[in-house]
C-alpha cells in the first residue's frame, strides 16, 4: 500500500514538474522583449524613435529596433516567424496575409516617399527617361512595381527605360554619383542623402520627378499608402486587442514627437538606417510620414492594391485582403 502511495506521489510530482516545464517557456516567451524591424527608409525613424524614446514602455517594455536589409530577407523572416513586428511595404503585408500567414496591418506610416533624382535636370518626366539608364534598388519590390505601372500608363514599353537594379539604396546612390546611370529612383532618406552628398563632390543632383505626383495622374490621388507596421498572429496574440490599440496610440504619439523634433527621431534611427541624423531629419518634409490606422487607410490601400493588381494580381496574393487584415 505504501508502495502504491509513493508511486502516486511520484506520478503527481512528475506531472506537476511536466506542467511547470511546459509552462516555463511560455512565461519566458511572454517576458521576452519584442523586437521591431523596419526598412532602410524614413518610416523606420518614427518606429526607432517610438522604441528608443520610451513611447512603447507600457505596451512593449524593453523593446528593440533593428533594420532589415532587403525585402527578400524580411519576407523570409516573417514567413518563418523570426520577425513578428515589421514595417514593410503595404503590398507585401497583403500578400503574406493572403497566403495564410495570419499577418495583420496596424497602420500606414507614409503616404509616399519615392523620387527620381538626376544630375540632368531635363530628365523631369518618365518619357524623358526613354533610352536612359535608371538605377533602382530592390528588384520586384514596391518602387519597381510602382514604376512599371507608371511606365505602362505613360505609353512606354518595358525596356524603353533601361533599369540597373541595385542591392541597396546606397548602392544606387553610388551608381548615380559615379556616372554609371543617368538617374536613380530612391526612397527617403536616400533621395535627400544623394542631393546633400553630391555637393561635397562639387556636383549638383536634382530631384527631377516626384513619383507621388506621377501616381496621381494614374490613380487620381497623390497618396501612395506605401508602408506600415505589420504584426504576425503570434505578436497579435501576445499583445491582445487592448495591447494592439495601445501600440497604435503610442505610434501616433511618437509620430507627433518626431515631427516636432526631427533631430531626436533621426538620432534614434541613424545607426540602424546607416544615414547621418542630419540627412534623416532633412528628409522628413518629403517623406509624407503619418501613423494612419489601417482601417482609416483601407479605401486608399484597396485602391492602391487594385492598381498594382492590374499588372499582376499575384503581387497582392491574388485578391484584396479581408476584414481580418485591418487590425485597428
Amino acid at each position: 500500500m505504501a508502495h502504491h502511495f509513493t508511486r502516486r506521489q511520484a506520478l503527481s510530482a512528475f506531472s506537476g514538474l511536466a506542467v511547470a516545464t511546459l509552462a516555463a517557456p511560455h512565461v519566458a516567451k511572454a517576458e521576452a522583449p519584442l523586437t521591431f524591424y523596419g526598412p532602410p527608409a524614413a518610416p523606420s525613424a518614427v518606429l526607432a524613435h517610438a522604441v528608443k524614446g520610451g513611447f512603447l514602455k507600457d505596451v512593449a517594455p524593453g523593446a528593440f529596433f533593428k533594420a532589415w536589409k532587403t525585402p527578400d530577407e524580411m519576407r523570409a523572416a516573417v514567413a518563418s516567424g523570426s520577425m513578428g513586428a515589421v514595417v514593410m511595404p503595404s503590398y507585401g503585408a497583403a500578400n503574406l496575409h493572403n497566403r495564410g500567414l495570419g499577418l495583420g496591418l496596424l497602420n500606414v506610416l507614409t503616404t509616399g516617399l519615392l523620387y527620381i533624382v538626376s544630375k540632368d535636370e531635363t530628365l523631369n518626366s518618365l518619357k524623358s527617361l526613354s533610352g536612359k539608364t535608371l538605377a533602382l534598388p530592390f528588384k520586384n519590390d514596391m518602387p519597381d512595381f510602382v514604376l512599371h505601372r507608371l511606365v505602362a500608363e505613360n505609353g512606354l514599353k518595358s525596356g524603353d527605360i533601361k533599369l540597373e537594379y541595385a542591392a541597396s539604396p546606397p548602392e544606387a546612390v553610388q551608381l548615380l554619383l559615379t556616372g554609371r546611370v543617368d538617374a536613380a529612383l530612391l526612397s527617403e532618406p536616400a533621395a535627400t542623402a544623394v542631393l546633400i552628398k553630391a555637393k561635397s563632390f562639387f556636383m549638383t543632383v536634382h530631384r527631377t520627378i516626384d513619383i507621388q505626383r506621377e501616381w496621381a495622374k494614374v490613380a487620381g490621388k497623390a497618396e501612395i499608402p506605401q508602408a506600415g507596421l505589420a504584426l504576425t498572429s503570434l505578436v497579435q496574440q501576445k499583445l491582445g486587442k487592448s495591447g494592439i490599440e495601445a501600440l497604435q496610440a503610442a505610434m501616433e504619439t511618437a509620430l507627433a514627437s518626431a515631427m516636432a523634433d526631427p533631430k531626436a527621431a533621426a538620432a534614434a534611427a541613424a545607426d540602424a538606417l546607416g544615414f547621418p541624423p542630419d540627412i534623416i531629419a532633412a528628409s522628413f518634409p518629403t517623406s509624407h510620414l503619418c501613423a494612419l490606422k489601417a482601417s482609416a487607410a483601407r479605401a486608399d490601400l484597396e485602391a492602391f492594391y487594385d492598381e498594382l493588381a492590374k499588372a499582376d494580381p499575384a503581387i497582392i496574393g491574388g485578391r484584396r485582403p479581408d476584414e481580418g487584415f485591418y487590425l485597428v
